[in-house]
């Protein structure tokens, strides 16, 4: 299944692994944290690469099944930004922007997965 050259879940999502990316390295290199950060960036760039997936998927099946991952890995990277400000190695100002684009992509997921079922359901 393809999908447009300027596709904002897959642009959105590459930026955000970028960003996390560079938080693990803060982390790892500032804070001297190894454990919770590597979690964080598995997860972090693990839903830009479930989306680029997605989108060479096989089927629209294998497209759903890829995006569903998506969502899932940023339901669990939100889990570990929110531990990571909450245990103190983000402050609220260091976290509150990675969340909001973090929620953005679960927004986004969200939304493409609803609107599959329905043309599914329409058919």
């Amino acid at each position: 299944m393809t999908m447009k050259q300027n596709n904002v879940v897959q642009t959105k999502s590459y930026a955000f692994a970028v960003r996390i990316v560079k938080l693990y390295q803060y982390l790892v290199k500032e804070k001297q944290e190894y454990v919770l950060s590597k979690q964080l960036v598995k997860s972090g760039t693990s839903i830009g690469a479930n989306v680029e997936e997605a989108i060479g998927g096989q089927s629209q099946k294998d497209f759903q099944a890829k995006l569903s991952i998506s969502y899932k890995e940023a339901r669990e990277t939100h889990y570990w930004l929110r531990l990571m400000q909450d245990s103190g190695y983000l402050s609220p100002t260091q976290s509150k922007s990675l969340l909001e684009d973090c929620s953005e992509l679960l927004k986004i997921l969200g939304s493409i997965q609803r609107t599959m079922k329905n043309q599914i359901r329409n058919l």
